[in-house]
């Protein structure tokens, strides 16, 4: 059953987030209804460029990660970057691979094969200190590897380790951990990719390589406050910066003339030894004998020839003439003028070394293809990370995937999440599900695109021995999955397989929660004695949480709140089983996700429906978790006609007519309510998805019906009322 919901707005808010950012009420009233009516929020929707992303160093331990890759570099030693096997694991190694190798530092690189485990292992450490690797760099795993941590050091291996899952109580004891989800970790956005966390340790690494990395600088600037006569005042104004990071800020507002030297907060904190840059000398030296007189001089060093030379916009025009026009200010909470050099003084960093700007966003095609395949929450530094890689995807900067988007037919087009999710993160997936990632990272790593052709090709071959077998698995654990219901007291499955695959039971878990919409199990058998089993559940239970319950069962374990895994070796599954029951028997938390809410964002007048809403939705992308697709509600629209579609007629493809245009609207496995809701010729109300259809060269906007019901006309209308 359906239920439609639609939240309730706040006027003021929206007339606030209007005025405030500009943009139209329509807009303003959908960022409103999601809850995106904080500043901070606001930008990740409406900003789509680096410079608004979060600081790299604010990482506790990149600086640690940053000079141990810079050692391995000027100590010409080995690299070897063990990554995952899925499309968030390939992408993190292929990314960190390149950009090794661009800074001239030999590096290998490792992914599980075949039935090999996930993570770190004694067997490949072992491999990796007899080829005479020193720097092992984990990518998307690593967390939960304690023990063999312990083992490098003991074979001489440094460990740094890049992360985006959830860790135990203890960290590994690398020499330096970046995850973004460690308690207490400083960086302030957790829904990072792996690939997203590795994207963060490029950029310092090129930051790093930059004559402005770990050196200090005040940034000044005064400004007269009370200009009345006989009580004027200069208000001073410093930052530390360091890395790009504010360390420490002084404001002082001083009586001219008034306050003693040794008294001044402002001179104390400007007399640190550190360079002092400031906009307009000149006028700053001024206002600073304004406000302390003859009796002491400062050396600024003048910042607009710089800052014109990189930023010509701000030629002539003053810091109070900019605080007009800036557009990050509107981000900041009573900004000042030093909020503005500040800003001024990062984007001229950032466009001074374009490695770290227009170059950076070379890297985030495949950081997107990760951070959607992963299944990512689309808020924050996620939505410019994906936007930025959804556009140099679409613009062809990286031929390898060029040949994955012809593939598919979606080569040259304006590229969705949808695209990227299930056209693109599949196929790179299926190479990791039936034990064989090489292919994928050789792809994007080939020498030369008639190399990256031939793994094309494999990879093509790849995927269709994955749909074969998840097509098979699926027949035969259906039944199995009825009775583990009825088990479990409809409140969870689990399905063991001799047969499947390894790498299929991700897929089949997921299929499994959403067809019963309980949290699911796969176990598959893997050499003989050992097990692995995929997790999925809904958003009200926790898998990481609840895998940590029967941990002392597993050889290792690790995810996310909905997705999870472990290895385990045979002889416990017994004990698993029997302790699941017991579980599930005594638990009465709610698993079921319960009847199906369709959430409106708009109900659409019958003028809105046209050509231009597409803009709407674009706008609002990136889609997915935390951000889902808008979802538009129309009233009395025309079933014009009715087609069947797929094996066996399944699915639906309707003619819908609503004011002046006639829309086709596919309704997924929504055969069975014709005849029954409505009929060709009826009125319906409908609420559907807007998204772009790309076929045989020809584009045309189309409708995906998520909620149908036949309309009735009030007795009024029909009377002429």
């Amino acid at each position: 059953m359906k239920t439609l919901k639609e939240a309730a707005i706040s006027d003021e808010s929206v007339r606030r987030l209007n005025e405030m950012f500009g943009v139209d009420y329509i807009t303003a009233s959908l960022l409103e209804r999601r809850g995106i009516n904080e500043t901070q929020k606001v930008k990740f929707f409406l900003e789509n460029d680096t410079s608004y992303l979060h600081n790299p160093f604010l990482f506790d331990e990149m600086e640690l990660f940053v000079e141990r890759v810079l050692e391995a570099k000027g100590g010409g030693q080995k690299v070897c970057v063990f990554g995952d096997r899925d499309v968030d694991g390939i992408t993190s190694t292929v990314i960190l691979v390149q950009e090794l190798r661009a800074m001239g530092i030999e590096t290998t690189w490792r992914l599980p094969q075949g039935d090999e485990p996930y993570g770190l292992t004694r067997e490949y450490l072992d491999e990796a200190a007899a080829q005479g690797v020193k720097l092992v760099i984990t990518v998307d795993c690593g967390i939960s590897n304690i023990e063999e941590v312990l083992y490098a050091k003991e074979l001489g291996l440094s460990i740094l380790i890049t992360d985006h899952h959830l860790g135990g109580d203890v960290i590994p004891a690398a020499d330096a951990v970046i995850n973004p989800k460690l308690e207490g970790c400083s960086y302030p956005f957790g829904g990072l990719a792996g690939c997203g966390v590795v994207a963060k340790c490029i950029w310092a690494l090129r930051f790093a390589q930059t004559d402005l990395y770990n050196e200090e600088v005040l940034l000044f600037h005064a400004y007269p406050g009370n200009t009345e006569k006989g009580k004027e005042t200069v208000v001073l104004e410093a930052l530390k910066v360091r890395n790009l990071m504010i360390e420490e800020r002084v404001v002082e507002e001083v009586s001219a003339g008034l306050v003693p030297v040794e008294q001044s907060r402002i001179i104390k904190f400007l007399n640190c030894g550190l360079p002092i840059l400031a906009l307009d000398v000149d006028v700053q030296k001024e206002l600073f004998k304004r406000a302390f007189g003859n009796s002491i001089d400062i050396y600024m060093s003048e910042l607009r020839g710089q800052f014109e030379t990189v930023l010509p916009q701000i030629k002539g025009k003053s810091l109070f003439s900019l605080m007009r026009i800036s557009r990050s200010l509107r981000y900041i909470q009573q900004a000042t003028e030093l909020d503005l050099l500040f800003s001024l003084f990062h984007a001229f960093a950032i466009r001074k070394h374009p490695s770290l700007s227009a170059g950076y966003e070379e890297v985030l095609d495949l950081v997107a293809l990760g951070t959607v395949g992963d299944l990512m929450p689309m808020v924050d530094e996620n939505r410019i990370i994906v936007r930025i890689g959804m556009n140099k995807m679409s613009e062809g900067s990286r031929p390898e995937l060029q040949l994955l988007l012809a593939l598919q037919n979606i080569a040259g087009v304006k590229l969705s999440t949808n695209d990227i999710g299930w056209q693109i993160s599949p196929l790179i997936n299926a190479a990791g599900r039936l034990g064989r990632p090489d292919v994928a990272a050789n792809l994007f790593l080939a020498q030369d695109i008639s190399e990256s052709n031939r793994y094309v090709e494999e990879l093509t071959s790849l995927n269709r021995e994955r749909q074969k077998q998840g097509d098979e698995a699926w027949e035969r654990m259906s039944k199995g999955a009825k009775r583990s219901l009825e088990l479990y007291d409809n409140k969870f499955i689990m399905v063991d397989d001799k047969r499947i695959n390894r790498g299929l039971t991700g897929i089949m878990a997921s299929r499994l929660l959403r067809s019963h919409k309980v949290p699911s199990l796969v176990l598959a058998y893997v050499e003989g004695d050992q097990v692995r089993g995929s997790m999925r559940s809904g958003n009200n239970f926790n898998t990481r949480d609840f895998l940590e319950l029967f941990e002392e069962l597993f050889t290792d374990y690790g995810g996310h709140r909905c997705a999870g895994g472990f290895n385990m070796q045979l002889e416990n599954l017994p004990r698993l089983k029997e302790q699941l029951q017991a579980y599930f028997e005594r638990y009465e938390g709610e698993t079921h996700d319960g009847e199906e809410i369709v959430t409106i964002d708009v109900e659409l007048p019958i003028d809105y429906l046209n050509p231009s809403l597409i803009e709407l939705v674009e706008a609002f992308e990136p889609y997915g978790e935390g951000n889902p697709p808008l979802q538009f509600l129309i009233n009395k629209a025309k079933v014009e006609s009715v087609q069947y579609m797929g094996q066996g007629g399944v699915h639906l493809k309707l003619q819908l007519r609503h004011g002046a245009y006639s829309w086709p609207a596919l309704y997924w496995n929504g055969a069975e309510v014709v005849g029954e809701i409505f009929d060709e010729g009826d009125y319906v109300d409908v609420v559907f998805k807007m998204g772009r259809n790309y076929f045989r060269n020809n584009e045309t906007l189309q409708l995906t019906i998520i909620a149908i019901k036949k309309h009735f006309t009030p007795i009024e209308e029909i009377m002429g009322g």
